[in-house]
């Protein structure tokens, strides 16, 4: 029984951080990875890179990360140049150590077929030194580097394994002998191994690119994720909507269909009789009666003035994403007054949309007791007692009339009323902060300004029609 070799080394660190790039390699990709190595082998890099390819990379945003990864992964030009520069040192002085390319012996080993680590510099053998300096990372572990301030340990660990300690002891020896011999000796050594360093140090930094992408991509998102968003800086947005996209979709994906709670023990006998009546009515097959669960109804009342406006588009896009996640969603922008905004988020794409929404209404001065008066004549007649009514904003009115008279009216009609204030509950109450007014009449107020607030906030409301 012939027994397959499993894959390669090489292969296996490249499938690593593939994955870490953003591809979803799965078992069953990466032994068909294995497999068309052992027939192309690598020492084509176009035909691997485009075999690879058609194995790992699935849709366009995976294609454009697989190439970048495999420039990256197989890219060896650290000691890059050899016959140019070999000529160019040939021209000018002897391609040897001053007095023989075996005066730098000593016990700096090279790794490689027992030369030094002197010798090697010596006869610039760069594809050797390339081999040492890679078997000497995987000796230090060079895929667990993870941070920028690790560049300069993992550099000194391989240099250690290549023979530099061995070697720099050769050196001082030679410069003790205070002959124009050995200092010539260690002289050229010297320029060659500071090539050396500058070599390890790229190499040390490409695997830092290339193993560390991954875990520095979810450490920057698990920051994002808990960052205050009137906080972020404007090169995170776009950062930002892909994670809100993410998490919406992760959410439609677990709570779009209709879920069904199986009442275990109470049988349905009228249709346990119909299904079994090829058997006469002998009951093989048993039908179990079960209680439909229907979607929330959802409206969103969203405080699009200035003081929140940049939370207000992250939850307008939120909405917009989890659209097929919630059944007759109504979306509304208010400032000074209120506005139906769910025309502008469905027919339209939710960047333009969410522009369009600001330019209407947004960034004004807030005025809550008129907006929801606006609601109560223009759409109170559409709440019912299975309507879940979310709230965003600060409650600030700027000391006008909160109509809190309104807000007690929607209550008793509504199934619950979800407050997210944006601020911290510090300042609810203070200056002209209505909040402690409106608070009575919700079921639920709470702090709400980072991604996993909102995340969590609407994942109760989809829970609770469970």
């Amino acid at each position: 029984m012939t027994v397959a070799a499993p894959a390669s080394e090489p292969l296996r660190r490249f499938l690593q951080v593939a994955r870490g790039a953003g591809l979803k390699v799965s078992a069953a990709e990466g032994i068909d990875a294995a497999r068309t190595v052992d027939l192309i082998g690598f020492a084509d890099r176009a035909v691997l890179k485009d075999s690879l390819g058609l194995v790992l990379a699935k849709t366009p945003d995976e294609k454009a990360a697989y190439d970048e990864v495999f420039d990256l992964y197989f890219k060896r030009d650290e000691f890059s140049g050899g016959a140019a520069d070999a000529e160019d040192e040939s021209a000018g002085e002897d391609d040897t150590i001053p007095g023989g390319s075996d005066a730098a012996g000593g016990d700096g080993m090279g790794g490689q077929g027992g030369q030094s680590l002197g010798s090697l510099l010596a006869s610039d053998d760069r594809a050797t030194l390339a081999t040492a300096m890679e078997q000497a990372a995987r000796e230090a572990g060079i895929e667990n580097i993870r941070f920028f301030t690790q560049k300069n340990l993992y550099a000194r660990r391989i240099l250690d394994r290549m023979g530099l300690r061995g070697l720099e002891r050769d050196l001082e020896a030679m410069r003790q002998t205070g002959t124009p011999e050995g200092l010539g000796r260690a002289q050229f050594l010297d320029g060659r191994v500071e090539q050396l360093r500058d070599s390890v140090r790229d190499f040390v930094e490409r695997n830092l690119l290339l193993f560390a992408k991954g875990d520095n991509e979810k450490f920057r998102e698990e920051l994002l994720k808990s960052a205050r968003l009137s906080n972020l800086e404007r090169r995170d947005l776009d950062r930002m909507r892909v994670l809100v996209r993410q998490m919406a979709k992760k959410l439609a994906a677990r709570y779009a269909k209709t879920r069904r709670r199986r009442l275990r023990g109470q049988l349905d006998t009228r249709r346990t009789l119909r299904r079994n009546m090829g058997w006469g009515g002998i009951p093989f097959i048993t039908v179990w009666k079960q209680k439909r669960i229907e979607k929330p109804r959802v409206l969103v009342l969203c405080d699009v003035s200035g003081s929140v406006a940049a939370m207000s588009q992250f939850l307008l896009m939120f909405v917009y994403a989890i659209n097929e996640a919630l059944s007759d969603i109504r979306s509304f922008a208010f400032a000074g007054s209120l506005i139906e905004v769910s025309e502008i988020l469905e027919k339209e794409p939710v960047e333009e949309a969410i522009t369009k929404i600001m330019s209407l209404i947004g960034f004004g001065s807030s005025n809550y007791g008129n907006s929801f008066a606006d609601f109560e004549d223009g759409w109170m007649k559409f709440v019912t007692n299975k309507t879940t009514v979310i709230i965003l904003g600060d409650a600030r009115g700027n000391r006008t009339d909160p109509r809190t008279d309104v807000i007690g009216r929607l209550s008793q009609r509504s199934k619950r009323i979800i407050w997210l204030n944006p601020e911290y509950r510090s300042a609810w109450g203070t200056g002209d902060s209505d909040m402690y007014r409106y608070a009575p009449f919700c079921g639920l107020v709470t702090v709400c300004n980072t991604l996993r607030h909102l995340e969590r906030a609407i994942t109760d409301i989809l829970e609770d029609a469970v």
